[in-house]
């Protein structure tokens, strides 16, 4: 996921807050390598971290504490908000429980909302 949304062949063309978004992914994945000093978060994270930001947008962000960053993208409709809870199993017994994680995405607006929810009609 980190790699299909942040690689310019992927979606992040289409994520509006880019620079943002990234700079989220990217600190959730350093502090997964604190955690675990995995030499393959380690690679993936210098590999992400060289994906191109995108043109005219800055790596400087606003600093939401790592609590709240909307994903932001650009569609036919307009711009979509979203935000994001992950999920982590696993306990110290079952190690494969350990590496599942399931990211949820939660219009994070009213615009957002009512272009997601099914209308009433036939």
């Amino acid at each position: 996921m980190l790699r299909l949304s942040l690689h310019p062949g992927g979606l992040a063309p289409r994520i509006a807050n880019l620079a943002e978004w990234r700079n989220h992914f990217i600190d959730r994945l350093r502090r997964q390598i604190a955690a675990t000093r995995d030499d393959v978060l380690i690679g993936l994270m210098r590999e992400l971290s060289a994906y191109p930001v995108g043109d005219g947008q800055s790596v400087e962000t606003t600093d939401f504490g790592g609590v709240l960053v909307p994903l932001k993208l650009a569609t036919a409709a307009g711009i979509l908000s979203f935000l994001s809870t992950t999920t982590m199993f696993g306990t110290p017994r079952d190690v494969l429980l350990s590496e599942i994680a399931i990211e949820a995405f939660f219009p994070a607006d009213a615009a957002t909302r009512s272009i997601l929810e099914p209308s009433d009609g036939p």
